[in-house]
């Protein structure tokens, strides 16, 4: 999260980060580099490098669309990483420079998706293999950067094969599993030809999970998602024994690790991590992790190993104490919103699907998870007074929460009958403004132990988008996807103006000398409106392609930030209305984004999960 350089003009606004951990859902996703400093993961449509002692992340851009596998060569010199894409159109996989940290080639054969990518031990092939509706796999020369042979990857009667492994030993040799489909290839580069033989494994029927190749050739271990395991002779393609016979791993074996030991790391789909020694897979050692295991990766020789699991977190475990660390962690739905406190930068707010989580912005950390299973939480806010975060969520109930410990203080129910959508509190802390998805207007005054419904403003027709409070709590302003952005009277509790556009209105803010109204929304224009007499004074394009989510304005009001479905990150001059710098790095559609009180970052969050950090450009 790391954010290096700050963008020229018209550049790109400083590099982002995030405190993240990765794609989870994406088998063996988390990768340590061999040079035992970095460890990998996919965001989205980037691979994130992220150094182990310092957090510094770099990022390898090319993909079009999401990262559906990555792989590093043995020697760490290459990486290669493999995308989905459209049914019927060709997917690339992208070989990258480990070191110079940029593109080498664009591999483009395999139609829909990736399902798998191995290096070959000498990093001379890397072997590929193609979804569901491609089915092939293919040898490519990494030197050449070209096609050797391809072939069809499991027989008619077999199920689709998702996972390929290379030899360890030699280059010409690998292995494909997938469902009801063991195989191991010979390539024979003479001919450019790949030859399988079916591996026999009996009257065993099973759906392979993940592979992992003995050191030494000879035989190889295959995670089912029935819980066992089964080992493989290499060179007379026999299954040798397969366990544990009676207690078999909950939820399937998903995850791999053989160690120099011959013991084996086992990850499974109920989340637990278990040291089996011997031929019956006897567990010496387990701990319980958060989420199914997807990625099991050792450092060095294995004394130390990270797990990664689909709810986004990242564990280091030390092999003789066998306890876990949490490392990294994020939101493993899409974020809703993001919010500073008053007057400082250090710590951020954000909330998601059964959550709000606070980060301590210098070192991507997260400090506090509340968690409210079932329910998504769309807006928060946290108090001028720093005592409380309220928060918005879609059963109709306002949450309010302390932010040290999460500890609910108190809770309004059926503060509106359509979830509430928009919120926001007044600088005295005492009083509450509420949106619903049925397009009323609540306020509510929050005393030492009691919240009362003062006033329901009845204009919009649809749900209540974005709430703004000026500064001497007296009016705001709330926009609606009804069309209609309405500057309320919040003493007497009455419609002072009404702007009316042909759009969803998805944000507003108001200048920081509150006698202008900037909105946007599903129009992809940036309005400004004059709050005296509703009157609209200019309009800009603020996005080639996608609604606009998100806008934040500095606090001297020369500057404002929008994103939204471009996946950009735009910061605009206010009274030019010119874009002066563009952030290249969200996958997914951003939600909402601020600039923080000190103006050091722009922090955005988008419907991916991914919270991004940008260093705030010098402008001069």
């Amino acid at each position: 999260m790391a954010a290096a350089g700050g963008g020229g003009r018209s550049g790109r606004a400083g590099a982002a980060g995030r405190p993240s951990a990765s794609n989870g859902h994406i088998p063996c996703g988390l990768i340590c580099h061999p040079d035992k400093e970095h460890i990998l993961y996919p965001l989205g449509c980037t691979v994130v490098v992220q150094e182990l002692d310092s957090k510094k992340q770099t990022f390898l851009r090319g993909h079009t669309d999401n990262i559906s596998c990555v792989v590093v060569s043995r020697d760490g010199v290459y990486v290669a990483s493999g995308q989905v894409t459209f049914m019927g159109f060709k997917a690339d996989i992208i070989l990258w420079d480990f070191q110079k940290k940029e593109l080498l080639a664009r591999l483009s054969l395999h139609k829909g998706n990736i399902e798998d990518l191995a290096f070959s031990p000498n990093s001379r092939y890397l072997m590929s293999l193609g979804g569901q509706d491609d089915g092939s796999v293919v040898v490519w020369d990494v030197a050449k950067r070209e096609r050797v042979c391809g072939s069809c990857a499991s027989a008619r009667s077999a199920g689709n094969a998702t996972v390929v492994v290379c030899s360890s030993c030699r280059d010409e040799m690998f292995v494909t599993a997938g469902n009801g489909t063991i195989r191991v290839w010979e390539l024979d580069l003479a001919n450019r030809k790949i030859r399988p033989t079916e591996c026999q494994i009996g009257k065993v029927r099973r759906v392979t999970m993940c592979v992992q190749m003995a050191d030494d050739d000879n035989v190889f271990y295959v995670g089912t998602s029935s819980g066992d395991i089964l080992q493989v002779n290499t060179n007379n393609k026999v299954m040798t024994k397969y366990g544990p016979q009676k207690k078999k791993f909950s939820l399937g074996v998903t995850a791999l690790l053989l160690l120099k030991t011959g013991d084996l790391i086992v990850g499974t789909g109920g989340g637990v991590v278990a040291l089996c020694k011997g031929s019956s897979y006897k567990v010496m050692k387990q701990i319980q992790v958060q989420g199914t295991v997807t990625s099991l990766t050792c450092r060095g020789q294995g004394h130390q190993f990270f797990v990664g699991t689909n709810e986004c977190q990242i564990y280091r475990i030390n092999y003789t104490a066998f306890k876990e660390e949490l490392i990294a962690a994020c939101h493993k739905e899409a974020v809703h919103d993001i919010v500073f406190p008053f007057g400082s930068s250090k710590v951020f707010a954000t909330c998601s699907k059964n959550d709000i989580r606070v980060w301590h912005t210098p070192e991507n950390r997260e400090l506090l998870r509340i968690i409210v299973p079932n329910v998504t939480c769309h807006a928060i806010e946290i108090m001028r007074d720093g005592r409380s975060i309220i928060s918005a969520w879609n059963d109709g109930k306002i949450r309010a929460f302390t932010p040290e410990t999460g500890r609910l203080m108190y809770m309004i129910n059926h503060a509106h009958s359509l979830g509430v959508t928009a919120i926001a509190a007044t600088s005295d802390s005492k009083r509450i403004i509420s949106g619903g998805g049925e397009g009323q207007v609540r306020v509510w005054e929050i005393g030492e132990k009691t919240q009362r419904l003062v006033e329901v403003l009845k204009e919009h027709v649809c749900a209540v988008s974005c709430i703004k409070i000026t500064k001497n709590d007296q009016e705001c302003v709330t926009t609606s996807l009804d069309r209609t952005c309405i500057v309320w009277d919040i003493v007497r509790f009455v419609r002072k103006q009404m702007f009316l556009a042909n759009t969803l209105f998805k944000c507003a803010c108001y200048h920081p000398e509150e006698y202008q109204i900037i909105t946007s929304g599903t129009d992809r224009k940036i309005a400004y409106w004059e709050v005296f007499d509703g009157s609209a004074i200019r309009e800009v394009e603020g996005s080639v392609s996608g609604t606009i989510n998100g806008m934040d304005i500095t606090s001297d009001g020369a500057y404002f930030v929008t994103g939204g479905e471009d996946h950009l990150v735009k910061l605009w001059d206010y009274n030019e209305g010119a874009v002066t710098h563009v952030g290249v790095g969200h996958s997914g559609n951003i939600t909402r984004l601020k600039i923080c009180p000190e103006k050091k970052y722009i922090v955005s969050v988008s419907a991916d999960g991914a919270i991004l950090l940008w260093k705030y450009p010098g402008l001069h």
